[in-house]
């Protein structure tokens, strides 16, 4: 068997695996420790929470929670799984649907991280 057929054999064996798994995987889980910036906003976030939450804030009816958490973020509550309420505007942190911020986290009414995108 010639040479270059054997390595394009085994190349194919390394990246066609490799490119079903980057392709399925879920982008929207967050992974501690991956991203910086994430985790930064993520802490914000649950800082916020707390400090809510001992103001005796309801969370119920998946508020946002803070429309400038840093720069380019916001902190929103949702239900997990997710309700009918979460999808309204109303309930959305404006910056985010204005497009003044582009990233955001979402805890569920427990305080716990649902997404970070």
């Amino acid at each position: 068997m010639p040479k270059l057929l054997l390595f394009l054999i085994c190349l194919a064996v390394i990246l066609v695996p490799a490119f079903i798994i980057y392709k399925t995987q879920d982008t929207d889980t967050y992974k501690p420790g991956l991203w910086a910036e994430g985790d930064t906003a993520v802490n914000q976030a649950r800082h916020f929470y707390q400090i809510k939450k001992s103001d005796g804030d309801d969370f119920l009816e998946g508020p946002c929670l803070s429309n400038n958490l840093m720069i380019n973020w916001v902190a929103d509550i949702v239900h997990n799984p997710r309700v009918s309420v979460d999808n309204l505007e109303e309930n959305q942190c404006p910056a985010y649907i204005e497009g003044k911020a582009e990233h955001f986290v979402e805890l569920d009414i427990y305080g716990n991280v649902v997404r970070v995108k």
